[in-house]
């Protein structure tokens, strides 16, 4: 370096490159996510409203379930009651069971796109590496499980193993991997063939060590952003299922569950409606945006 003029052209570019080269693609990603301000910004709500629904709730004087008999219909906010956001009809805290609610639609939105994550991610990367009939199998497979509408599945396991927490994030997480595991195999078709692949077929690489090694940390990037898209979208059909009455029992709740209940009081009590469909609506939106973030600083040709 004692021969190169740092204060030249060359050698401020040559300076640059070993800047660039000196950091790896994650620490790229995250430079560029960070300097995203709606993506960032996104993840501090994200963040700030899980944080209060799992540790806001204890420091409350109501519980999500405890009825206050003196208040047996929805009443306004108050302090010195300790509802600070009111009462619902049957005179449960609203703000207790918006924050518990939360807890349950994000809750499900992670454990089921887990299950999505791992089924999709390990029967797409072993179709697309494979290839001939065991792809064939499993994309016949993952066709017919898409002509299986949703609701029906749900109420065929509710009627099997009775209705529970446990079967909802899996009856979601058992039918979201489908795009995931197309998503993945369409990665691993593209990577098969590359020169790094055939090296390590060619070094003795068995099936399992290839997809581990060399398959999965390439289609990484790609899973993590559909799954900042997908937890929405888990979100928003246990808020449909809860809805419709398929969802989770009384008295837990969740935002879809409040936002029916929200629906039928909406003249006499509007924010019963609005704050749970606000912060679900808030939650959706900063959701996308991370998702878009990570796309643009995951994408290659940033670099």
């Amino acid at each position: 370096m004692s021969g190169i003029n740092l204060a030249s052209p060359h050698g401020a570019a040559l300076t640059a490159a070993q800047d660039v080269e000196g950091r790896s693609l994650w620490q790229d990603a995250w430079r560029r996510l960070l300097a995203n301000r709606a993506a960032l910004a996104s993840l501090i709500v994200l963040i700030v409203v899980a944080l209060a629904c799992f540790i806001l709730p204890s420091f409350l004087p109501w519980s999500y379930e405890q009825i206050d008999w003196e208040r047996m219909e929805a009443n306004p906010p108050s302090i010195e009651t300790g509802h600070y956001l009111g009462t619902d009809t049957l005179g449960r805290d609203l703000l207790a069971r918006v924050l518990f609610g939360g807890q349950i639609s994000l809750t499900v939105g992670l454990l089921a796109t887990s299950v999505a994550l791992l089924i999709g991610v390990m029967i797409g990367a072993v179709a697309g590496f494979i290839g001939g009939r065991v792809d064939q199998v499993l994309m016949r497979f993952v066709d017919l499980m898409y002509a299986v509408p949703l609701t029906f599945f749900v109420i065929i396991l509710m009627v099997l193993f009775g209705r529970n927490f446990i079967l909802m994030f899996l009856a979601i997480g058992c039918i979201e991997w489908l795009t995931m595991a197309r998503i993945v195999r369409g990665q691993t078709l593209t990577l098969k063939n590359k020169e790094f692949i055939e090296a390590a077929r060619a070094a003795g690489g068995s099936t399992s060590s290839i997809i581990a090694r060399h398959i999965l940390p390439n289609v990484l990037g790609v899973v993590i952003v559909y799954v900042t898209l997908t937890i929405p979208q888990v979100i928003l059909i246990e808020s449909f299922l809860s809805f419709l009455g398929l969802g989770i029992q009384e008295p837990m709740t969740s935002w879809g569950m409040l936002i029916n209940e929200g629906a039928a009081e909406m003249e006499s009590t509007p924010r019963s409606l609005l704050v749970p469909a606000g912060l679900m609506t808030l939650a959706l939106f900063c959701f996308n945006f991370l998702g878009d973030g990570l796309r643009d600083a995951l994408d290659p040709k940033e670099r």
